[in-house]
């Protein structure tokens, strides 16, 4: 047996993790042999629920301040958190 990463990145409304899910990017170490995320919709509502499921939490992200005109830039998503898991397959 091997282990290998899956990767999940939740982008969410708010910094906090009960908040919902706006945006997400899912990487697969396995090549498809591991357990799979639905098409088309967020895979979770919330982070909390990512957690709930068996995915860890390995980076949350950092406080922005915000600054009067922020709201009228194009930038980065904020509230990126990044989950894993390690699934077991065969070598």
């Amino acid at each position: 047996m091997t282990t290998r990463q899956q990767v999940l990145y939740l982008w969410l409304a708010e910094g906090a993790l009960d908040t919902e899910t706006v945006g997400w990017a899912f990487h697969d170490g396995t090549r498809g042999e591991g357990p799979q995320l639905p098409e088309g919709e967020p895979p979770y509502p919330s982070g909390q629920a990512a957690l709930e499921d068996g995915w860890f939490l390995i980076q949350s992200p950092a406080p922005a301040p915000l600054h009067p005109g922020a709201e009228y830039e194009v930038t980065y998503l904020a509230n990126e958190f990044v989950f894993e898991r390690r699934i077991e397959i065969r070598s």
